[in-house]
């Protein structure tokens, strides 16, 4: 496992170049010049001589690769640079990000795990009855509804007619829940179908034939031998919809005004602060990498069978 580990962190090492690489010349690109955005963030007039300083002082006359090589040595030793328009080290602002994203990230996953797995065991188990059918029915529904249109049907009935929980910001009690409810709704529908896939596909396995056989209960061979066998497809579930939340849900953070990296990256594309913004991009690789790791290594832990790779011993 150990050399396992050690190659997918060396295959990281290409993607972070290839991806920093792209990010930084689509940036270099752009038509609009990060000195005068600096200079115009002041809201005051510059000349042509303030604007040449500028440009010397950050480098930006320097040739594209000799830029991009500055920034990335400076990427290795966590600095990415200075926020064009707020003068602030893009590290410490996408740190400060990252505890509201993880903090959404957590009770949107909880929220989504805790209604999701019950309801796609008894759809499956309900198979074609009432049950399975109201399941199916509200899956596909929520699945329907965009994400911002659910969020502001519970800004206009739990804030506006009810009063009981705050429209937006992470610095009143019960910030969290509708941000939550609004990201983990969606995400429950979606579980919802795949949990129900995957239970009925094990149910049909001869194992759960030989256990009702032998008088195991019901409940038993569902949730000690079904739902163990179908932590696999849960798990890819899991790692994929962390990676995208980690990552920054932009419509949801902005809508409710949440400070996460979702608002944090939005707000830099309209700024045009093109530091900002290569430093977030890196940030959703790395994430991206790492997490789809730990996924592999869950597979190993719940089925032992499965091989990481041809070096595992």
């Amino acid at each position: 496992m150990k050399k396992y580990i050690k190659k997918r962190l060396i295959d990281l090492i290409p993607i972070l170049i290839g991806i920093s690489f792209l990010s930084f010349l689509l940036m270099y690109l752009s038509p609009n010049d990060p000195a005068q955005l600096m200079l115009s963030a002041n809201g005051q007039a510059y000349t042509k001589e303030q604007l040449n300083i500028v440009r010397e002082n950050l480098g930006l006359n320097e040739p594209f690769l000799k830029q991009y090589f500055s920034w990335a040595l400076g990427c290795l030793h966590g600095d990415f640079g200075t926020s064009y328009i707020t003068g602030k080290p893009v590290s410490e602002t996408l740190l400060n990000a990252l505890w509201p994203t993880i903090q959404l990230s957590i009770t949107s996953l909880i929220f989504t795990l805790v209604i999701s797995i019950p309801l796609g065991i008894l759809s499956a188990v309900k198979k074609n009855k009432v049950a399975d059918y109201i399941i199916r029915i509200f899956s596909f529904i929520g699945s329907a509804v965009p994400g911002f249109l659910l969020a502001l049907i519970l800004i206009y009935v739990f804030s506006i007619k009810l009063g009981v929980l705050p429209a937006y910001g992470n610095n009143k009690q019960y910030s969290i829940v509708m941000p939550t409810i609004t990201l983990g709704l969606g995400m429950t529908c979606k579980y919802i179908r795949q949990v129900r896939a995957s239970i009925l596909e094990e149910l049909n396995k001869p194992y759960v034939l030989g256990a009702r056989s032998r008088g195991v209960k019901e409940s038993t061979v569902i949730y000690l031998n079904v739902l163990k066998n179908s932590m696999l497809t849960i798990s890819t579930l899991i790692g994929l919809s962390f990676g995208s939340l980690l990552g920054g849900t932009c419509i949801v953070e902005t809508i409710f005004m949440w400070p996460g990296l979702g608002k944090l990256s939005i707000d830099a594309i309209l700024k045009r602060d093109y530091l900002l913004i290569q430093g977030y991009t890196v940030w959703i690789a790395v994430a991206f990498v790492i997490i789809n790791l730990m996924t592999d290594l869950v597979y190993r832990y719940i089925d032992p069978r499965i091989k990481l790779g041809k070096e595992e011993d």
